[in-house]
């Protein structure tokens, strides 16, 4: 089909990717909640749930890799003009956004956490007579949660709302350390990223694949230190899934957050591949670096709120 005339669109063969796509993510959040509740309610290691997940997440990089290189051939082909081209733009501006509402749960569930329900756990507010007075009568709610309901009152003493068996961790998680160290990689990668647009715009391929290499370094030094800080966290701190919400809320906001930092970097290595090893992308057809650069800056600034409101605040 010619592609010169914008009225006339590329239509893709019929392929299952997108159901392959759904039922790797089903699989892979099914493992990990299987997992979740095994740490908690189970025998504590999450048992087969771990196998489940690495399972989904396997066939979903699988299908990933098939159907960027479909579209990439495709591209190289001529079959995407002007009009395709935009809908990619949209298409990954929606995605974007549904990553915005993914996280705007889980800054939410922290903010219920700390200004409403710990509260009403204490005793604050209408809802006294509910929690405090009733189901942890005595209990005294402060943030981050040291000490949890069940600690403070003893498990024997509440059988409506024993739900589980937690141990506070000892220590709490500073923004002065690898918090800060991984704030400033970030940001600065995200400098080296918008260089290297800028430079790709210049057709001056040597720079945009140095400030892209760069990028990548310092995208995978600040997953490093966030290995690090997870161990400072389990072995030093008690700080753990099973150590309460401040445990759960933290795991799960940075935990959340360092996979997305690992599939940007991964996304932008092969766009830095596809540059040095095939010579793609020109000033005038680049998308894919250009996604994956929205993509990057996207997941900078959700590390700004996690370092705001997780770390400081």
């Amino acid at each position: 089909m010619s592609t010169n005339n914008s009225d006339q669109y590329y239509v893709p063969e019929s392929s299952g990717l997108a159901l392959t796509t759904a039922a790797a993510v089903a699989t892979m959040v099914g493992g990990l909640s299987i997992s979740f509740n095994g740490l908690t309610f189970g025998d504590g290691t999450g048992g087969m749930g771990w196998i489940v997940a690495l399972a989904g997440f396997t066939l979903f990089i699988a299908t990933l890799f098939v159907w960027f290189r479909t579209t990439i051939i495709e591209n190289h082909q001529g079959l995407a003009n002007q009009q395709l081209k935009k809908s990619y733009a949209l298409g990954m501006q929606w995605f974007i956004f549904s990553e915005v509402c993914f996280f705007f749960i889980f800054f939410g569930t922290l903010f219920y956490l700390r200004n409403l329900a710990g509260p009403w756990l204490g005793g604050e507010g209408t809802k006294v007579g509910d929690t405090n007075g009733v189901l942890w009568q005595g209990f005294q709610y402060a943030w981050p949660m040291m000490t949890t309901p069940q600690e403070a009152i003893g498990i024997s003493n509440q059988v409506q709302a024993n739900n589980g068996t937690f141990t506070s961790p000892t220590g709490l998680m500073h923004w002065d350390g690898i918090p800060l160290i991984n704030t400033i990689l970030l940001l600065s990668s995200s400098v080296t990223c918008h260089f290297a647009h800028t430079a790709l715009l210049a057709n001056n391929r040597s720079r945009f694949n140095i400030m892209l290499g760069i990028t990548l370094i310092l995208g995978f030094v600040f997953v490093g230190f966030q290995v690090e800080e997870y161990r400072e966290a389990y072995v030093e701190l008690g700080l753990t899934l099973k150590s309460g919400v401040y445990g759960s809320t933290f795991f799960l906001l940075t935990g959340f957050h360092g996979f997305h930092v690992c599939m940007g970097a991964t996304i932008l290595l092969v766009q830095w591949l596809r540059s040095t090893t095939k010579g793609d992308f020109t000033a005038e057809d680049h998308f894919g670096f250009e996604a994956a650069a929205w993509y990057w800056h996207f997941v900078d600034v959700v590390w700004v709120c996690l370092f705001l409101f997780v770390y400081i605040i």
